[in-house]
């Protein structure tokens, strides 16, 4: 029974913690255009090399 005055509060800071993440993650714009980011990884990567790149 004792254990339960050490869980509780350390289970409330951990929550406030990662409540605080989230609300960085979202102030910080890390949500957003979503979509963007599932056709970006259809697109090429690299433009083609013109002839004089290729060469060292």
């Amino acid at each position: 029974m004792d254990i339960l005055y050490l869980l509780i509060p350390l289970s409330v800071v951990l929550m406030l913690v990662i409540m605080g993440v989230f609300a960085w993650a979202i102030s910080t714009g890390q949500f957003d255009q979503l979509e963007g980011e599932g056709a970006r990884i259809l697109e090429p990567d690299t433009p083609p090399l013109d002839a004089d790149q290729g060469r060292r």
